[in-house]
């Protein structure tokens, strides 16, 4: 009968002499498993960043103190709460995920990551029960506000943090700040599941039922230099070279206004809905043009950029969660890239001409 036991982390049990004995049996079969399989790594010197957390920490070079790249998300809680048992919950999140008690060091010319030793997570709380309702909400919006501006110091803080805002007896709201060189949105559902289980247990009395993660985030910066070298990146980088080779600096929209000479980051996000009839429409050309809904949706945004513009190179970027492997489906850490989807409008193209070559880069 086969193993249930995840492949990783029957390779995380072997020693180092049976791992060699493996990988170089496998070698010899022209399969080289360091490169096919993400594994745990010896720690030795300094481990270097991924990619994904080098671009951040770069910018936090150029911008000191910045809290551009905090991530921070708002939980109404009700019920009785353990405080506690939630403190142990954070604290045992934090000493799974190494991530998230990592710092950032100048190694030479280049940064590399250190890992601290885990240690308890204190909430800060604070009391807002004294306040009657209209200044209480007034006071969130201002301490929600005051959180998210507050930056983390990447050469020594822990990178979460969870403060407390106690409205009532029952009644709480957590406010959870992470810098995004340790999290992304797939992190916080990850972070979610892990504290309803934990705290569930610990208010229990009982032990954490989590079974230990095979590998950590280093590991995958490890791997992830190791295997972008070489062929694997001159091929990558000669795709991107072909395929941004001709778009413009920016985007010339006729904006009321002209750009600051410093960036702001004051952006802001706008909601549509669209009728029934116009989604289904949009569904029917999906499926008449082999393309999916984000693709439609995606050179329809792009129409009307090159229509304002005026320009036949429009780029825009998208997030992708960038989770192709399994073995960093259930990590905390910073994976997430965004993609900048090229489209050329020269030669008067019709929509549906547009839409293939939307087509064309998105796959």
């Amino acid at each position: 009968m086969s193993s249930t036991v995840p492949f990783s982390e029957r390779m995380a049990n072997l020693s180092p002499e049976q791992r060699e004995l493996l990988e170089r049996r496998l070698r010899k079969r022209g399969v080289e498993l360091s490169q096919a399989l993400i594994l745990p790594r010896r720690r030795e010197g300094a481990v270097p960043l991924s990619f994904a957390q080098q671009r951040l920490w770069f910018h936090e070079q150029i911008e000191p103190g910045s809290a551009t790249y905090n991530l921070l998300n708002a939980v109404r809680l009700t019920g009785r709460l353990d405080i506690a048992a939630l403190e142990k919950s954070f604290g045992e999140i934090v000493r799974r995920h190494e991530v998230l008690r990592t710092t950032f060091q100048q190694s030479g010319h280049q940064p590399s990551q250190v890992v601290s030793r885990p240690d308890a997570l204190a909430i800060k709380t604070v009391d807002l029960s004294a306040f009657a309702d209209p200044e209480q909400q007034s006071r969130v919006r201002q301490l929600i506000k005051e959180e998210g501006r507050q930056p983390f110091d990447l050469t020594r803080d822990l990178l979460l943090r969870f403060t407390l805002l106690r409205l009532g007896e029952e009644s709480h709201i957590g406010l959870l700040s992470v810098h995004h060189i340790a999290f992304d949105d797939w992190s916080l559902a990850i972070l979610l599941r892990e504290l309803a289980t934990l705290y569930g247990a610990f208010v229990a009395g009982e032990r954490s039922p989590l079974p230990e993660l095979p590998i950590q985030y280093a590991d995958f910066a490890v791997w992830q230099r190791e295997w972008l070298q070489g062929d694997v990146l001159e091929e990558q980088l000669a795709y991107w070279r072909e395929h941004l080779g001709n778009a413009p600096p920016r985007l010339n929209l006729p904006t009321d206004r002209p750009r600051p000479p410093k960036r702001t980051y004051r952006g802001a996000k706008c909601f549509a809905l669209f009728p029934a009839t116009l989604t289904s429409s949009l569904k029917d050309l999906s499926r008449q043009e082999n393309v999916t809904l984000f693709m439609t949706l995606l050179a329809g945004l792009k129409t009307v950029l090159h229509r304002y513009a005026g320009q036949d190179g429009i780029i825009v970027g998208t997030p992708i969660a960038n989770r192709n492997r399994g073995e960093i489906e259930g990590l905390i850490g910073f994976f997430t890239n965004t993609l900048a989807l090229y489209t050329d409008f020269s030669g008067n193209p019709t929509f549906r001409e547009v839409l293939a070559r939307v087509r064309q880069v998105a796959l």
